[in-house]
């Protein structure tokens, strides 16, 4: 049934909330048997892309010209890095850094999480090296003591990692302790459940395949709402100066 022009996607000036019924699929350079879903970019002010990649069994992703993040969402890839391959399934993850020369390949039809960003090189800092890993094995932690709130970091807390990605569960009921408004940008795939996110002065029920922007300053908050927890996968800049590369 048509749904008359209804959508729960909403696009301010400050962020941007994608639902599944509003994603438009194309091909980007480079990728074989693969199609991209693209959430946002720069044409929407972000210092960052980010995209759901789908691909068919034998599938490939393609070159990057940023420092790349994978996040297997289902379905399986292997990834080639500086001559050692691995396999990721659900929750595998990998960081490639701007200048890795890599390959992403299908071992099955799947979904992966892609951000892509320029490396903001920081003095005194060795680059980052490459990552491949799983949301299993890293440790969770709890945010500012709420147990009802885990938090688990992607990425090393070192200064040369000029971003983060964390995975965050929030069991039925638990809440941001506060609204948070600050200078970093954030990029966040809904994975699990759902809630009620205030998104500047709106607020939005969102659940599992929706995909939120903040930009800076965005007030915003989530509470989690329904039976079972919710997740998602969170971006944002870290580590740099406002200043830096302006």
């Amino acid at each position: 049934m048509h749904n008359l022009g209804e959508t729960r996607s909403a696009r301010r000036a400050d962020h941007l909330l994608l639902t599944p019924d509003t994603f438009v699929r194309a091909p980007l350079p480079g990728m074989k048997k693969c199609t991209a879903v693209v959430h946002v970019g720069p044409a929407m002010g972000a210092a960052f892309t980010q995209y759901t990649a789908e691909f068919e069994a034998g599938g490939e992703l393609g070159a990057a010209s940023a420092q790349r993040f994978l996040y297997v969402l289902e379905g399986g890839v292997k990834v080639e890095v500086k001559g050692k391959k691995s396999d990721l399934g659900p929750r595998g993850y990998a960081f490639l850094p701007e200048d890795a020369a890599h390959r992403v390949t299908a071992s099955k039809a799947g979904r992966v999480a892609v951000i892509e960003k320029p490396y903001q090189a920081l003095a005194g800092a060795k680059a980052p090296g490459a990552i491949v890993s799983s949301e299993d094995d890293v440790r969770s932690s709890a945010l500012a003591g709420d147990p009802d709130l885990q938090v688990k970091c992607l990425l090393p807390d070192e200064m040369s990692f000029d971003c983060a990605v964390n995975t965050m569960v929030y069991q039925p009921g638990a809440a941001l302790s506060m609204v948070e408004m600050h200078v970093m940008e954030h990029g966040l795939l809904m994975l699990e459940g759902g809630g009620i996110y205030r998104l500047g002065d709106a607020w939005y029920p969102v659940t599992a395949g929706d995909f939120i922007w903040m930009g800076p300053w965005c007030p915003q908050w989530f509470g989690a709402i329904g039976k079972k927890p919710a997740k998602y996968l969170i971006y944002k800049d870290w580590n740099r100066h406002p200043l830096a590369g302006k």
